[in-house]
């Protein structure tokens, strides 16, 4: 299979901290990915550089088989991102935005497009109404919707099922193994164990930027990892003597 991720050694600082350092990651097309870490782990910097929202302060950072270095507009095209940032326009209406991106990304028959998945995400109640007036839950469910609108190859989602009731949350992970049923490589961070192994076959444990785990997470492999996992975490927060 090909690289849809290949990172060599990539850092980001801010303020002279490294918030990843010399970080190597591959991900093969197709597979699902959990991203674990403790706060402050380096999770979501991770995320909006393989978004091309932050370039990296070091290192090689190729997606798709090309370098970013040239602003990384061929994989914005083939990429969604789902973040806590829903990069929706407040005054405009679900429909409004999706349309808009549906243009942006040049979406086959955006209108009937747009209707489908406000369906599947259960806003065509809300379809009309200004996003800045929904709760928080229904902006996310929007938020996903915008992320898949394309049909992207590559999924990133940052802690995707926060604001989301249980309803909510049996949809987005039905709509996530539908996407990855259809090919979409999937990278999502979390810090619930049950979510991360329900719907990925391999992890990647970050601790203050550097990578500390990779590999699979079949049954025979998940003690092993929960004892780093937890050693990771009690590194990051010990308790007070």
């Amino acid at each position: 299979m090909s690289d849809v991720v290949e990172a060599r050694g990539i850092s980001r600082r801010f303020a002279g901290v490294h918030a990843v350092e010399a970080l190597d990651l591959r991900l093969e097309a197709g597979e699902a990915v959990a991203l674990f870490g403790p706060n402050g782990a380096g999770k979501t910097t991770l995320l909006r550089m393989l978004a091309t929202l932050l370039r990296p302060t070091r290192g090689d950072l190729r997606l798709f088989g090309r370098s970013v270095s040239d602003g990384g507009a061929y994989a914005r095209r083939r990429s969604g991102f789902l973040s806590h940032q829903s990069f929706l326009y407040p005054d405009l209406t679900p429909t409004e935005n999706l349309e808009f991106y549906a243009r942006m990304f040049r979406v086959a028959a955006p209108a009937e497009r747009v209707h489908h998945l406000l369906g599947q995400v259960g806003l065509l109640g809300w379809a009309h109404r200004p996003v800045r007036t929904l709760s928080r839950g229904l902006e996310q469910r929007c938020a996903l919707a915008r992320a898949l609108l394309h049909e992207p190859d590559l999924l990133l989602l940052d802690e995707p099922f926060t604001g989301l009731d249980v309803d909510a949350g049996d949809m987005l992970r039905d709509m996530l193994r539908e996407a990855h049923a259809r090919g979409t490589t999937l990278l999502m961070t979390t810090h619930d164990l049950a979510q991360g192994f329900a719907l990925c076959r391999r992890a990647i444990i970050l601790v203050r930027g550097r990578l500390v785990w990779s590999g699979g997470i079949q049954e025979h492999e998940r003690e092993r990892f929960e004892r780093t996992y937890l050693a990771a975490a009690h590194a990051c927060n010990p308790q007070p003597v």
